[in-house]
């Protein structure tokens, strides 16, 4: 199977310069998520780092407003692989099957948000929101697989391409649509 190695994101802001950003770098692996710390963190850092366990079958780590029973990996099955539905203990019956394929994607969240009297609350709060991305991306991946398995380097660029144009269109005439964020 081929994996992206490693791959990165940094989000800043103008204002704060320095003070200010996000930085998402993932690695992907042929595993269950067993492997301690895959990012080659210093020691001391790596003591610092929570490690928050997805469960894309786990409809409890959903927020309600989020919840699409088309994207729930606990109902769906692909037509073309037959994999699905997950089940409570599908990690388990994963690790026990030796010839399905398997991957993990290590996510690295680093926040700085350097502002007296909110750092703390700020940095937790991007952070949830990051995991609750992740969440929903990774339960709607496993739910479309019927639409990207078997596609080629070159369909996903020109899909990549094609979306691209129109979510510059969409940004520019219409009302911004997506994600918020979610208080509780």
């Amino acid at each position: 199977m081929c994996l992206p190695v490693l791959n990165g994101s940094v989000v800043t802001n103008e204002y704060m310069k320095e003070d200010f950003f996000i930085k998402i770098e993932t690695w992907h692996k042929p595993d269950m998520g067993t492997q301690e710390n895959v990012h080659c963190l210093d020691p001391n850092v790596w003591k610092t780092v929570e490690v928050v366990h997805i469960d894309i079958a786990d409809r409890s780590q959903v927020e309600p407003a989020d919840y699409k029973a088309d994207e729930d990996p606990s109902i769906f099955q692909s037509i073309k692989t037959k994999r699905g539905p997950l089940g409570p203990n599908w990690k388990k019956e994963l690790a026990n099957s030796e010839d399905c394929p398997r991957m993990c994607a290590y996510k690295l969240v680093t926040i700085k948000f350097r502002w007296w009297g909110l750092q703390n609350k700020v940095e937790n709060f991007i952070q949830k929101q990051e995991k609750r991305i992740f969440t929903n991306f990774h339960r709607q991946l496993f739910c479309w697989i019927d639409k990207w398995i078997g596609l080629t380097m070159e369909d996903i660029r020109r899909m990549e391409d094609e979306t691209q144009k129109e979510l510059e269109a969409i940004r520019k005439k219409g009302p911004v649509r997506g994600t918020t964020a979610a208080d509780n």
